[in-house]
């Protein structure tokens, strides 16, 4: 099977063909994508969110301690993420600010998932699209042209490291753990900081482990990524979609700063974040027309599932009307950092940016995801010297009669919003934007396809047997 550019005759040429993936294997959730194919390539995308998981009616009425504790069961794998949202969303209502070792103790919590997660993505959901291993369960079933162009040497290592991955990730749930009680659902980060104060027996069993992860990231996982690139250097070529960026920023820096900016790319050019301009859509999802169109602190969750036209449970968030892709290469594009020496020697560039439109593809998002682990891993190294044994990460709060909190972060995959509205000392209102929604929406009430569904557009499909660029470009999201 060819790549972005086939240069066989496409089966089906002329006509249009309908393909459908469902389910969307290799993610993390419930995901189904039809396309159309014309003439060797995808002409019209729909991608289908079939589960509902109303989060928002769930914590309604209760403590509001409670949500950094219920919305990480939103998401198996990065419940830290959720978990640091609705701290900060709880931060900001009870009025109470974090000490200092409070503030690395959850950047090292976050951090070690940050990494976890991106291991977990390129081998254990994205590799197989690239790499053959055994006929053997997880490596199989696969598409029988699965367009693996890797000579057996490298196909070799891929497999190997596969294999490598999975231990990794133990590592880095264990380091999660040390701080935060467990892994997955973390217990210890809540309002006010973290509940385990880091004492340095602790923090030495987390640098030991740390130690190997790194070897691992910067030796293995990055040099992998930037290899693809000569076999399936076309995969650099297609996949770009809307090309707009929102990025929350994520790790707080002592100067108030984030490690991973803060900020909006729309239409080629950088703007401040407005939280104000962030609206949902529904009309082509299963909640009320009623509730279209409202920013996050007005959202209303009313589910709608016969509702006539609709597709998807999952709500389509535009930035000033606008779809904005999340992620990875979201943020890395907005901080614009130096590339590691790997990437640098790799594509002779030395700034994110310089990748250009190649950053926008299929192959581009896992560049700049590997570059963020690598970015990730020098901070957690550097939190690892800040954090100070024995010192207090957790300031004591009252729960207030009234208030409201807004928490903007980063999960690995996408821009993380929660909002609480506190009542009578009980949730009134909690609404999330998840980190996925912002990619694999439907379309808004304008017409405009989400990110994933306008990245389709063009993607090569040269056989509708074997749709395998549609699986990467999906995969390359991490939805």
């Amino acid at each position: 099977m060819a790549g972005c550019k086939p240069k066989a005759a496409p089966v089906g040429a002329g006509k249009k063909v309908k393909v459908a993936i469902d389910p969307v294997t290799r993610i993390e959730g419930h995901l189904k994508a039809e396309v159309e194919v014309s003439g060797g390539k995808v002409v019209d995308a729909h991608v289908y969110g079939g589960m509902y998981r109303g989060f928002e009616q769930i914590l309604k009425g209760r403590d509001p301690r409670d949500a950094s504790q219920i919305t990480q069961r939103i998401c198996g794998v990065c419940p830290t993420a959720h978990a640091t949202a609705s701290v900060l969303a709880l931060d900001d209502a009870f009025n109470v600010k974090l000490t200092d070792n409070g503030r690395i103790a959850r950047n090292l919590i976050l951090g070690a998932n940050f990494i976890q997660s991106h291991i977990l993505h390129f081998y254990h959901l994205a590799a197989l699209d690239y790499v053959n291993g055994p006929d053997v369960a997880p490596f199989i079933p696969r598409y029988a042209k699965n367009d693996v162009r890797l000579d057996k040497a490298t196909n070799d290592v891929g497999v190997s490291q596969y294999l490598e991955a999975l231990e990794m990730r133990k590592i880095c749930h264990e380091m999660v753990a040390l701080l935060g009680g467990k892994m997955p659902h973390v217990q210890g980060m809540v309002v006010g900081g973290t509940t385990e104060i880091p004492t340095r027996q602790a923090l030495n069993a987390y640098a030991e482990r740390f130690k190997k992860v790194k070897k691992f990231v910067m030796e293995k996982y990055v040099p992998l990524v930037y290899l693809l690139a000569g076999p399936y250097g076309d995969l650099l070529k297609c996949g770009g979609g809307h090309k707009n960026c929102v990025a929350w920023g994520v790790f707080p820096e002592a100067d108030g700063s984030t490690l991973l900016k803060r900020g909006v790319y729309t239409d080629g050019k950088d703007y401040p974040v407005d939280p104000a301009l962030i609206k949902e859509y529904v009309k082509y999802s299963f909640f009320e027309d009623s509730t279209t169109g409202l920013n996050p602190t007005e959202g209303k969750t009313v589910p709608a599932p016969h509702k006539e036209g609709a597709y998807s449970f999952v709500k389509s968030p535009r930035y000033n009307g606008k779809p904005h892709e999340a992620g990875p290469l979201a943020r890395m594009w907005v901080t614009n950092p130096e590339l590691s020496k790997t990437g640098q020697d790799a594509l002779g560039v030395k700034k994110l940016r310089d990748i250009g439109d190649a950053a926008f593809s299929i192959l581009g998002r896992h560049v700049a995801r590997a570059e963020e682990c690598a970015m990730v891993t020098d901070a957690v190294e550097r939190w690892i010297s800040d954090a100070q044994p024995g010192k207090e990460t957790f300031v004591p709060v009252p729960v207030p009669d009234s208030g409201e909190g807004l928490g903007m972060t980063e999960a690995p995959r996408g821009a993380l919003l929660h909002y609480v509205n506190v009542k009578g000392g009980v949730i009134d209102n909690y609404q999330v934007t998840s980190a996925t929604i912002w990619n694999a929406n439907p379309r808004d009430d304008m017409g405009q396809r989400g990110p994933i569904e306008e990245a389709l557009i063009g993607v090569p499909v040269p056989d509708p047997e074997n749709p395998v660029n549609v699986g990467r470009l999906i995969r390359s999201f991490d939805p």
